[in-house]
């Protein structure tokens, strides 16, 4: 679900709605999704914030926004300045492109990571690719 062309690092962003419009635009990019699902990632983050903890956040759509989705997928987009989400800093941020609760496995693998301070830091600090694909990748997967 993460391919190499959705892995984003080194970004700048000036705000959290920046941040937020170029994950969107990721998941456009990538096809994952159309452009009207950037709405749905908004409106989710207006009901509640998406900060995960660790300095990662997770943006992902409502779930009326849902039919803006074309296929499941997430990116990767690395903001090394952070970025301030609701008086959080946010270096990584994962958005999800998901049409049912395929979802919930990504955020359990995720928390899984997250829960690794190690594994943590090496995300934030990544600096290529292949390093944050190797580190997201399923550990079934060999």
């Amino acid at each position: 679900m993460l391919t190499p062309d959705a892995v984003k690092l080194g970004l700048k962003a000036a705000s959290k709605q920046d941040a937020i419009k170029q994950c969107a635009d990721v998941l456009v990019a990538i096809g994952a999704a159309g452009p009207e699902y950037l709405d749905g990632i908004y409106a989710r983050e207006e009901q509640i914030s998406t900060y995960m903890g660790e300095g990662f956040a997770i943006p992902h759509g409502t779930n009326e926004s849902r039919a803006h989705i074309h296929k499941a997928s997430l990116a990767f987009l690395q903001f090394p300045d952070g970025v301030d989400w609701n008086g959080h800093q946010v270096v990584v941020c994962i958005p999800i492109a998901s049409n049912s609760d395929e979802h919930i496995g990504i955020l359990s693998s995720l928390a899984g990571v997250l829960s690794d301070p190690d594994s943590a830091e090496k995300l934030r600090s990544a600096t290529s690719v292949d390093e944050v694909l190797a580190l997201l990748a399923p550990e079934d997967a060999s």
